[in-house]
Order: C-alpha cells, then structure tokens, then sequence
C-alpha cells in the first residue's frame, strides 16, 4: 500500500469517529469515541450518507469521473475543517465561512481543481492558499506529498493542527506570502491556487515541473479558472469556466493591473 493509500485510509478512519457527536450540537469533536455506542453508529451513519450525497450529487452530478478524486471527496472529513455551528453546513453545495474573511470552497471546485491537477500517487502538489486546510487534505489523499502555503497566521495555524488531527501526515504546511512559492522544494508535478491574483505569478510558473499543470484563478472583477501546462519549449494555457475567488493578498497585489 502506498503512503496515500495509507493517508486516505487515515482520514477515512478519524473522520467517522472524531466527530461522531457533531450532528446534534454542533459542538467540537470529542478526542475519543463517544460512550455511548449505539449513538457512535448512528451519528457516523449520517456522516458517511451525507458526504456520499454529497458526491453522488454535486461532484459526480457534475461530471467529475476521476476514481481517485471521488474517492478522496468521499473519504475526507469536510466537518473537521470548520468551525463551530458552521459543521452542520459541511456537506452542503455552497463556500462555508472559516473565520478571517475566508472560506472553505464549495466541494465541486475542491474536486475540480484536484481532478484538473491531474494527480497521480507519486505526485508532489503545491497549494497556494491553505485556508482550512481541506483542499490540502483532498490532494493528500491522492498525491504523495502536499506542500501549502497560508498568508494568514491563525489560518496556517488551525490548517496544520487539523491535518493533523485527521492523519493527514503528508501535508507541510508554511505561513507566508504565496506569490513567491516555495522553490527549495521545486520543481512540483502539479500547483493549486485557491485565491485569484490578476495574473498570473512567474515565481509559480518557474517551479513547475515540465509535464506538470497549474490550476489557478485568475483576474479580478472578471475571473477565469486557467489551467496551464508546462511543456518543453513553454507552456499551454486553457480556460476552464468564470468563476469568483477572493483576490490572492500580498505581493500579488503590488502594482497590479488586470489581466486581459
């Protein structure tokens, strides 16, 4: 078995026990399994049904065929990675606030982006805004070895202590700007990023591998999701759809002027 079977079957695990109280109160997760047996089985039956709507529904609904990805939506606890009374939304179709301005995406595009990626189990996967860190985990589950980065403090913080909670021991984690990203672990067979800059950042497209892709937003009144391939002489660019991400901060900011 390879280290992200290993994970995922982690996650599948944690996720089914650590919150199996949840779904009344909407309270943390205990740090064990309830006393109470009978209401462990109930409330990890509701678990298990609601994320597997949630991708019979909204991610294989909407075409989304890749074996590993739906695998990894449906094993990855989205609860675990939200805050308070949010948990109770967790399966729904829609973003769910996080704290700080922020959110965790709507599932479909956690999905979209890990199947875009084109993922593989030896694949080494950069991700330019952790947020809660639950697209980090869905890609850890399918790739090797996941590099995040967070430009928010608190964020990078909860992010790293979730990930871990859940097993996913194959996430490092780094608060900083992610417009620079993360070159002494170069070259990455895929990028993900979570936050639209209005263009794209060269630092990004110099540490993907040749092969690899980016998935990225970008624009600012006006977003595109792109995904770029590299290739030996340069790289190929595609538009997927419109769509509407929170504006990467930091140095992507500087100077900005739209993209055409």
């Amino acid at each position: 078995m390879n280290r992200a079977a290993r994970v995922l079957g982690a996650i599948a695990l944690v996720g089914l026990v650590a919150c199996a109280s949840a779904k009344d109160d909407g309270a943390s997760a205990p740090s064990g399994p309830p006393e109470d047996d009978q209401a462990t089985a109930v409330a990890t039956d509701w678990l298990v049904a609601a994320r597997e709507r949630m991708v019979k529904q909204q991610i294989e609904g909407r075409g989304i065929s890749d074996p590993a990805v739906l695998a990894a939506m449906r094993a990855v606890p989205r609860h675990e990675f939200i805050p308070g009374t949010g948990r109770e939304h967790a399966y729904e179709d829609h973003p769910v606030p996080i704290g700080h301005q922020q959110t965790v995406a709507q599932p479909y595009i956690v999905a979209q982006f890990a199947e875009l990626a084109g993922l593989g189990p030896k694949s080494k996967v950069l991700e330019i805004g952790t947020g809660s860190g639950y697209q980090a985990a869905v890609l850890a589950a399918i790739a090797e070895r996941v590099f995040t980065i967070e430009i928010i403090e608190p964020l990078a913080k909860s992010a790293r202590e979730t990930l871990a909670r859940v097993g996913a021991d194959n996430v490092a984690v780094k608060l900083g700007d992610g417009y620079q990203g993360w070159p002494e672990q170069a070259p990455f067979d895929a990028i993900v990023v979570t936050a639209a800059p209005p263009r794209i950042p060269e630092p990004l497209l110099d540490q993907l591998k040749v092969g690899g892709k980016m998935v990225i937003p970008v624009g600012e009144s006006h977003q595109e999701l792109r995904v770029i391939t590299r290739t030996d002489s340069g790289f190929d660019e595609r538009t997927v759809f419109p769509v509407r991400f929170l504006p990467m901060t930091g140095r992507a900011q500087e100077g900005k002027q739209a993209t055409p």
